[in-house]
């Protein structure tokens, strides 16, 4: 077997003996609930990592429904970021304390309709910073107090939410870019500068179905985030020109279905992946994802999976 070690600790950063993860594999955040729901098909320690779903300082009830639909090579979801609010991740059985008890590294995405809003987050988070291995910040949200200006499609926006997070915190931080920009690589380069650990991308594009018999949109929200197979090659290439434009690792993901998929990231410059879509129509997907990188470094001759991150063309 090749080792799967996955380090995402830079030169930049102090070394943290928690950013060393058994493997690349990861749930994307939204997709894998808080892990108590998929611990009865697999241990959860046999994951790289658990990133659950997005949390910010109250309770969200979500979007009204229907608010999933399948498409064609993926799916729309218009979930509306609902969550239990920090008080109650922290708090209640199962969430925080379940995952405590996992033998994983956790990683929590945080969200927030103004600055203030993700600051209060990570800074009750650090009341558990000796369980957390990383803050993934989704800046993909809409700031209320800048006339809904998403804060991953503006570059001050960007800075200004990361730096306020890193300044509240000494957890690891990871920034999920949105693929809603004309170019990435400015984007990236904003995480980095503000204090950014890591970046993950990409995060869902906008899309819309519409019901031909009904007449009316699949998504009571009329539009949801496309994610799966139809967004994977976007997401390569993101990763790529993000993985030319910064020196922090970067968490890959957007239509990951097999071990393949995983592979092609590596090549583009991801150092781990995050799995989402596939989880819906397989949740032993990240398991068998897992072991799919295993095979193919096998048979290509590689002991190691940091001998392919970046190496596509050579």
């Amino acid at each position: 077997m090749a080792n799967l070690t996955t380090n995402l600790n830079t030169e930049n950063h102090p070394f943290n003996e928690k950013l060393i993860l058994k493997n690349p594999v990861m749930p994307a955040s939204g997709t894998f609930g808080y892990g108590v729901e998929y611990a009865e098909y697999f241990k959860l320690e046999k994951l790289g990592a658990v990133v659950v779903k997005g949390i910010a300082p109250f309770a969200s009830h979500g979007n009204p429904t229907p608010r999933v639909a399948e498409v064609t090579s993926g799916m729309l979801n218009a979930i509306g970021l609902q969550g239990p609010g920090i008080d109650k991740f922290l708090k209640g059985e199962e969430y925080l304390p379940f995952l405590k008890q996992q033998n994983c590294p956790i990683i929590v995405n945080i969200w927030g309709k103004t600055v203030e809003d993700y600051v209060e987050v990570a800074e009750r988070l650090n009341e558990e910073a000796d369980a957390l291995t990383a803050i993934e910040i989704n800046i993909s949200c809409p700031n209320v107090k800048e006339g809904g200006v998403a804060f991953g499609t503006d570059e001050k926006l960007a800075y200004t939410v990361i730096s306020k997070v890193r300044a509240a915190t000494n957890i690891p931080l990871i920034t999920k870019l949105s693929p809603n920009v004309t170019k990435i690589a400015p984007f990236a380069q904003v995480a980095e500068d503000a204090g950014s650990n890591m970046i993950s991308l990409i995060n869902t594009i906008p899309g819309m179905a519409i019901d031909i018999k009904t007449r009316k949109p699949k998504i009571a929200n009329l539009t949801g985030g496309l994610s799966g197979p139809a967004i994977k090659p976007i997401a390569v290439r993101m990763v790529n020109e993000a993985y030319n434009a910064v020196k922090i690792p970067i968490i890959g993901m957007g239509g990951i279905m097999t071990g393949d998929d995983a592979i092609e990231f590596f090549l583009a410059g991801a150092s781990a992946i995050g799995v989402g879509t596939a989880i819906f129509a397989d949740p032993m997907a990240p398991i068998n994802i897992i072991d799919g990188i295993d095979k193919f470094l096998d048979s290509e001759g590689f002991g190691n999976i940091s001998d392919i991150i970046g190496q596509m063309g050579k």
